[in-house]
């Protein structure tokens, strides 16, 4: 009588930012789909949109010295106590997910020392004897069908049913924080000064966006509670430093639309199915990086001087390519896919992001629009 072969327990490693590890849940969810046990190994800045993926038994945290502009000195005690986790764990397969322009071969590297038995991981760098499969990434690939792809090829593949879209785990009632619906979001900061809008020029938004008839709540985190109380003035519910991701996520949800940078919240308010006007600085590429199945207005002019750079802060004077969006660019954007509603000024009913959906992947193609200048406009629908 034959037995079936089990199945592996499985790492999957993410080390940037929260929005990257929400940009790897469709991967997560494949590999879990295929493992008895499915781990994420994340950096401090990504541990708590870890928690909120689907298919994740735990969580394991790593502040590995070679991620990030500010990184941990090297500590030879840290690296040891992890390596020492993770075999104790005796994970038989795993699974390194990065950026285009980083290297898996740090981590591939304390991944045998701790007895990983197959490691799999993009790698422009030649392994050695680090990496079982060193996968090629497909050029223009946006990052969470990257994450896929290496997944599929790794031997992991979706649930039926499994559109591959972006996904958390069912968020919390935040209507004690907005107040009832309808409410547009508008989130000013990011963690890289270019992707974002100045303050002064977020504000005039907020003030556009109140005079239109929207009622706005503006977020942001625990840092940025000056930023948000200077944007919000007096036109907008000021939710700064009130949530949690996990709330946030809450809040994100019952929004019309949510107003946004290329940064974490972008991808949040993709995970529980809400509409993005994407601020998208062009400093990393859209087809990369835009917000991920979900209908979508990109604004900012694709064409900058900064494109292509990854600079953080903006290297022309003025940051014309996101504060030259003008308001009425920012309203027709809103409205758009604010139309999303029912009669009654509530909205249509979305797909049920926690709830079981079929058809096929797809991903930043489904916006309404991409606005590269004032002028250009590019439909894709």
């Amino acid at each position: 009588m034959s037995t079936a072969t089990p199945l592996p327990r499985t790492l999957v490693v993410r080390l940037d930012s929260a929005g990257d590890v929400l940009l790897a849940g469709p991967a997560v969810r494949a590999v879990a789909e295929g493992s008895s046990h499915t781990a994420l190994l994340c950096g401090p800045r990504g541990v708590a949109a870890g928690r909120l993926l689907p298919g994740v038994d735990e969580v394991i945290e790593y502040d590995a010295p070679w991620v990030g502009l500010e990184p941990p000195p090297l500590s030879r005690a840290v690296t040891d106590r992890l390596v020492q986790e993770l075999s104790a764990r005796r994970f038989d397969r795993a699974l390194v997910l990065v950026s285009y322009h980083q290297s898996p071969l740090p981590v591939a590297l304390l991944l045998k020392l701790a007895g990983v038995g197959w490691t799999a991981a993009d790698s422009e760098d030649y392994p050695g004897a680090l990496l079982d499969l060193r996968h090629h990434r497909r050029a223009h690939r946006h990052e969470a069908l990257a994450a896929l792809d290496l997944a599929r090829d790794a031997g992991f593949a979706l649930p039926p049913g499994d559109d591959g879209a972006l996904r958390v785990q069912p968020p919390p009632d935040t209507a004690h924080l907005t107040g009832p619906e309808p409410y547009v979001v508008l989130h000013p900061g990011a963690a890289v000064p270019a992707r974002a809008w100045s303050p002064d020029r977020a504000a005039r938004a907020a003030a556009a966006l109140s005079a239109a008839g929207h009622r706005v709540v503006v977020t942001g985190g625990r840092g940025e509670r000056d930023l948000t109380s200077y944007v919000a003035g007096g036109h907008a519910l000021d939710l700064g430093g009130v949530t949690d991701l996990r709330q946030l996520a809450g809040v994100l949800a019952g929004a019309r639309v949510v107003v946004v940078g290329n940064t974490g919240p972008t991808h949040l308010a993709a995970a529980v199915g809400t509409p993005v006007v994407c601020l998208f600085a062009p400093v990393v590429p859209a087809e990369c990086w835009g917000p991920y199945g979900v209908p979508h207005v990109l604004l900012g002019d694709q064409d900058a001087a900064c494109a292509g750079s990854r600079a953080r802060s903006c290297p022309v004077a003025g940051h014309p390519c996101l504060d030259g969006i003008g308001d009425g660019q920012v309203l027709a954007a809103v409205a758009a896919l604010g139309g999303l509603t029912d009669h009654d000024g509530g909205r249509t009913a979305r797909p049920d992001p926690w709830g079981p959906t079929a058809g096929p992947a797809y991903g930043p193609g489904r916006g309404l629009a991409t606005e590269r200048g004032a002028t250009e406009r590019g439909a894709t629908v």
